[in-house]
This record gives C-alpha cells, sequence and structure tokens, in this order.
C-alpha cells in the first residue's frame, strides 16, 4: 500500500451551498460551524488522526475565507488551497487540482462526516486496481415510516429507518490520477462516476458505521447536537 506521506486529500470546498441560504452568501459551507469549529476541521481531523495530513482545498465561493483561517494555522497539515472558480462543477474542480497530488489520491466533498476506516479503503482500492473507489454507505430515509394493518390499525412507527439493500454515495473516494483523462463531463456525479461505472472502472467500499452530510441548516444544528457531549461520532474532535 501507498505510504500516507504519497497521499493527498482533495476536498471540495468551493460550492455555493444553495441549500443553506442565506448562510452561504456570508461563508463556503465547509466552514459552517460545529461544535465551534467549521465541518471542514472535524473533516480533515478524521484524515489526519489516520496518518493522512496533506491536503488540497478546492476553493472556489468566498475562497478568501478559507484563505483567512489556514493562515498560521495548523502547521502539523501540508495544506494547499487552490481557487478552482466559483461556478466551477465538482469534477472539473478536482481535475484543477491534478498538478497538486501524486498518482493516487483521496477526495471528499466539504460538508460530510464518517468514521470511515481510510487504510481500509485505501487497500480495497489497490486490490481491486480501479481507476477510482467510492464509499458507500446504507441510505437513511429522512422521514418516519409507519406499518399498519389492511383495516388501517397501526402498528409501529420506525423513525428515519435504513432502506435495505439501497447505498448512496458518501464521498470518500479513492482516484488514479492515470484515469483522470478519460474522464467525461463536468460533473462527478451525473458525468464521471457513471461512465467510470459503465466501463467496469469504479468499484464501491461499503461504509456500515456513522455518516452524515451537511445538506441544510437542520443538519447543522443535528451535527451540533451529536457533537455535544464528549466525542462525537465521527471521532475526536
Amino acid at each position: 500500500m501507498a505510504s500516507t506521506d504519497d497521499i493527498r486529500t482533495v476536498i471540495l470546498c468551493g460550492g455555493k451551498g444553495s441549500r443553506i441560504y442565506p448562510f452561504s452568501e456570508y461563508f463556503p459551507k465547509p466552514m459552517m460551524p460545529v461544535n465551534g469549529r467549521p465541518i471542514l476541521v472535524h473533516l480533515m481531523r478524521i484524515y489526519a488522526r489516520q496518518g493522512f495530513r496533506r491536503f488540497v482545498l478546492a476553493a472556489g465561493h468566498r475562497k478568501e475565507m478559507l484563505l483567512d483561517y489556514f493562515e498560521g494555522r495548523f502547521p502539523e497539515w501540508d495544506v494547499e488551497i487552490l481557487d478552482t472558480g466559483a461556478e466551477t462543477d465538482t469534477a472539473d474542480r478536482i481535475r484543477a487540482c491534478a498538478d497538486h497530488v501524486g498518482e493516487r489520491f483521496f477526495a471528499t466533498y466539504g460538508d460530510g462526516l464518517g468514521d470511515v476506516d481510510l487504510n481500509a479503503l485505501l487497500r480495497f482500492h489497490e486490490e481491486r486496481k480501479g481507476l477510482a473507489t467510492v464509499t458507500a454507505v446504507p441510505l437513511r430515509s429522512q422521514y418516519g415510516t409507519l406499518q399498519f394493518d389492511p383495516d388501517g390499525r397501526v402498528r409501529s412507527f420506525n423513525e428515519k429507518p435504513v432502506i435495505p439493500d439501497q447505498w448512496i454515495n458518501a464521498g470518500f473516494f479513492v482516484f488514479e490520477k492515470a484515469g483522470m483523462g478519460e474522464w467525461k463531463g463536468a460533473n462527478l456525479e451525473s458525468g464521471v462516476l457513471p461512465e467510470l461505472a459503465s466501463r467496469g472502472a469504479l468499484y464501491t467500499y461499503q461504509h456500515h458505521g456513522f455518516w452524515k452530510s451537511m445538506d441544510t441548516s437542520k443538519d447543522q444544528q443535528e451535527m451540533e447536537r451529536l457533537g455535544e457531549d464528549g466525542e462525537p461520532p465521527w471521532g475526536k474532535s
């Protein structure tokens, strides 16, 4: 397996985060606070705790906030901040970082936290010898469900259940730089990943532990609550 010193992590930090408007007018979504620290820092610590301390932040919208925040902070990390454009799509942001990563690299979204075993993810990717690996987590309904008899009598409620046999993209990618020249489209989710899958070059690493993304201000509040008492489920903060 490649040395952790050789692996950089590209973090997508440049989107406008329209679903958390109006907060996104003032700062990029990865800078939204969770228990007094930007969610981005919680995410970077997930990688750093497992030995991966070299980061490339693909900035865009309100990039100056990233530059200001990281100046002089975290000297134990190697942090590069690249301006990848305010309107750039996800795949093109990663492409813009190509000269700043090695032959194999991590990439992830700037708004999702999970207790992913990154070394196991990397081993899985290397063993499959594909061009990319995406971490998948079971789909959890955002709504509670109820079960009832044919006559309408309710038997039980199930609050936000996991939907069996349905998996979603949780980020926490591993990519081969050699495959980037064959990427199709500007968007990672609708272009690059489906096309890689169609060629049999994309694998999925199944993660059964904690994962949560910050899509809305409600998600931010839930993350705050998760981290209030002791160690949060994504690891020591």
